[in-house]
């Protein structure tokens, strides 16, 4: 019996396949041996240029297009020298990373100040998967009208992988379209959102335009959706940045915090006798650490055969906003979200400024309806790749005492000139009198 396999893209869920008209029989062989799960080692920097090779056809040119040469790797590293490092990269004195971690490339970072907390191999290029509609909504999030009704397309609802379930003649808010994007990662409303961008096409040129502004370097978008396709690449560092700009603008964060939504249905086929209409539903969140970690923002997945398990959250304690990102994982030992909750835990366990390095570039804060800050810009001179002082570490733990010492010193410097400001001002009231 011949089995085709073929990938559920871009969700990040599993599928049980049933195989019917099979008979199974009694094993004969010894009882097989589960080899002890290792964290994929990095340290020889595989993938400093391009992704691991794909597995199958799906980045195969089409006829006539030419295979796309790797990107250009920035000199210094984006971020800061330590970012350059491929293996476990940690602050200085500070404990081991979490174990148990399957992903070959993680990054934990402070959403606010921009500081990266640790990592593994920062800058290594991989596929993100359903990740890149981090980027796509971001555009689509800046660009569309979000009131606008679109109408459902056969192209939409033939679309490959995932599916929130767009029909022909159905109709659907751009907010709704975003909804199916962002919680039920939807190629189907990716494909209807990409057409009102000028197509396919168009829309990767514009995410790859809007990753380079952001200094994303290690980022090239070949599909809308995260589909695999020629070339596609990113990086632990340029998810990140791209979920880091995306949590400045308000609906997004809404989205990935929202846990179901209604969405529409679609009317009959008339070519299909005895067709009936297609009633609405609700859509669940497919982010399982939104629902299980304390204080998640929420987040988003991503699978296919090629990148396998990826995932981009944040989540917020005592006053901190930290993301974490996932990239090349699998279902062992423990999930992604549990991958990342570990992760977080760790950068949450972490002092106040701790860090290996820094996301690039300033973000405009921008406030939800309560007046929360979403996202707050990077302090001057966050990237040491573009400005740093000499002789600065950003790996070095920050010690009690030296920030005990600091305040003292501000305070003394305070004390003089309040003296000296007073000194002065008796002179001057005498020589007036």
């Amino acid at each position: 019996m011949k089995i085709t396999r073929r990938a559920l893209l871009c969700s990040g869920a599993v599928l049980a396949v049933a195989v019917i008209g099979a008979t199974a029989a009694p094993s004969l062989a010894a009882p097989s041996t589960t080899t002890p799960f290792t964290t994929p080692n990095t340290d020889g920097c595989p993938q400093k240029t391009s992704p691991p090779a794909p597995i199958d056809t799906s980045e195969v040119p089409a006829p006539g297009q030419p295979t796309p040469t790797p990107l250009p790797i920035p000199s210094p590293p984006i971020g800061g020298t330590r970012l350059g490092e491929c293996g476990v990269v940690l602050p200085k004195a500070a404990p081991p990373a979490p174990q148990d971690i399957s992903a070959t490339a993680w990054l934990v970072a402070d959403l606010d100040t921009g500081e990266v907390l640790a990592a593994k191999d920062p800058h290594g290029r991989y596929r993100p998967a359903s990740t890149i509609k981090v980027l796509l909504a971001t555009l689509a999030l800046r660009t569309l009208n979000l009131d606008k009704v679109v109408v459902g397309t056969q192209a939409d609802a033939d679309a490959d992988g995932t599916r929130v379930g767009i029909g022909p003649g159905g109709r659907y808010t751009n907010r709704q379209l975003m909804q199916a994007l962002i919680m039920a990662s939807g190629n189907d409303a990716a494909h209807a959102i990409a057409a009102q961008l000028g197509g396919d096409a168009a829309t990767v040129a514009k995410m790859n335009d809007l990753a380079k502004s952001l200094r994303a370097m290690d980022t090239r978008t070949a599909t809308p959706s995260g589909l695999d396709g020629p070339g596609m690449s990113t990086s632990a560092y340029d998810l990140a940045v791209l979920f880091r700009e995306a949590m400045t603008v308000p609906l997004f964060a809404e989205l990935i915090h929202t846990e179901q939504v209604d969405f529409p249905g679609y009317p009959a086929d008339p070519a299909v006798p005895g067709d009936t209409d297609r009633p609405g539903y609700p859509i669940g969140n497919d982010n399982q650490l939104l629902y299980n970690y304390d204080g998640a923002l929420g987040g988003k997945t991503g699978f296919t055969d090629d990148a396998r398990q990826t995932f981009v959250a944040a989540a917020q304690r005592g006053g901190r906003r930290l993301a974490v990102t996932l990239l090349k994982a699998d279902v062992q030992p423990v999930r992604p979200w549990e991958q990342a909750a570990r992760l977080l835990d760790y950068g949450f366990a972490l002092p106040r400024g701790a860090s290996i390095g820094n996301l690039p570039g300033a973000v405009v804060p921008q406030r939800d309806q309560s007046g929360a800050t979403l996202a707050a810009p990077p302090t001057s001179g966050n990237d040491p790749a573009m400005s740093s002082s000499p002789g600065s570490d950003p790996s070095a733990m920050p010690h009690t005492g030296d920030r005990r010492t600091g305040a003292r010193t501000v305070l003394i410097i305070g004390g003089v000139l309040v003296i000296a400001a007073l000194v002065l001002g008796a002179r001057r009231a005498t020589r007036r009198r």
